[in-house]
């Protein structure tokens, strides 16, 4: 089955923007934190909530660590409480409280993608569903890739794809594409070059009041967002690693590797993502043999965020 949806979900049938903050203390919600050692190194975990047969596995993207995903899980927990159970919620290397391997050219797009699933095996799970946002989607595709029969369902919001890859491989020829993703990275590469020092600047920049409007563009309505959101975003980004995982993006033959999916996969995003483009959509459905999409009004690049419940429904579509 090969589903295609271009009409935007409209406004008036999605629940309040932003309506939950971020939550920084995993016990808040009933998870814990291991450390959990991998081939790229210890990696960060919260997870628990029951244990069933499943696990659902929740990937963040870029500039983002487990916490970005407490908005969803607060929106199904009061719409369906019982729903989110078996969660596993790792830190990818280089995101909040966990490091980059020492020899960061270990880690790729494959053995991020093992390391999820080695993850999951760890905490007693052989089978998974996976949730992805943005860079945390590319990763969940190539986790349903390389281990179909163990994956079952794969969700994307906002998942960075083909239009990411052509752009990291050709920033000047494709600006037109992707500007804000293409901006993005010619800043966060010029950071990257002075170490910790641009990571400081990103965080001068929140003191100063001035990280609300720079990431204005990742949003609908930015105004709106929660402060904890903004500050979140500006001690995670990272220069190194941003430029790190598009460096890696641009390597990986997507064509080849995707059309290995036989689980089915359902994407989400917003009418105003600066990351992802109608030329995605098209191009995944005709890669991914069941492949549905929604897009919803109003809603920029973080939709688990400016509209968890609509897009828990969204990604839930596909036999969740």
């Amino acid at each position: 089955m090969r589903r295609h949806t271009d009409t935007p979900v409209p406004v008036a049938a999605v629940p309040a923007y932003s309506p939950y903050p971020l939550v920084a203390d995993a016990r808040e919600i009933g998870l814990r934190t291991s450390r959990i050692p991998t081939d790229l190194g210890r990696v960060t975990v919260r997870h628990g909530r029951s244990h069933g047969e499943v696990a659902t596995i929740l990937l963040h993207g870029a500039a983002g660590s487990w916490s970005t995903w407490t908005p969803l899980i607060r929106a199904a927990d009061l719409a369906e409480p019982g729903l989110m159970t078996d969660l596993v919620i790792p830190d990818l290397p280089g995101w909040g409280d966990t490091p980059l391997p020492s020899d960061d050219t270990a880690e790729g797009i494959e053995s991020l993608a093992r390391t999820v699933a080695g993850i999951a095996r760890a905490l007693g799970y052989e089978r998974w569903r996976v949730v992805g946002h943005s860079l945390g989607g590319f990763v969940a595709l190539e986790l349903a890739a390389s281990h179909p029969a163990q994956t079952t369902t794969v969700g994307l919001v906002s998942a960075t794809t083909f239009s990411v890859i052509d752009s990291a491989r050709h920033p000047l020829a494709r600006f037109g594409v992707l500007p804000g993703f293409t901006g993005l990275l010619g800043v966060m590469r010029v950071l990257a070059r002075f170490g910790d020092d641009g990571r400081r600047v990103v965080r001068a920049l929140h003191r100063v009041g001035l990280m609300r409007a720079l990431v204005a563009p990742l949003f609908d309505r930015v105004a709106r967002i929660d402060d904890s959101v903004v500050a979140a975003l500006a001690v995670e980004a990272r220069p190194r690693t941003f430029a790190l995982a598009s460096d890696r993006a641009a390597r990986y033959d997507a064509d080849t590797s995707w059309a290995r999916i036989q689980c089915p996969v359902r994407s989400v995003h917003g009418d105003h993502d600066v990351f992802v483009t109608a030329g995605d959509d098209k191009r995944m459905a005709a890669v991914v043999a069941d492949f549905g999409v929604t897009v919803l009004a109003g809603t920029g690049h973080f939709g688990h965020i400016e509209r968890p419940l609509a897009t828990l429904t969204a990604v839930r579509s596909g036999s969740w």
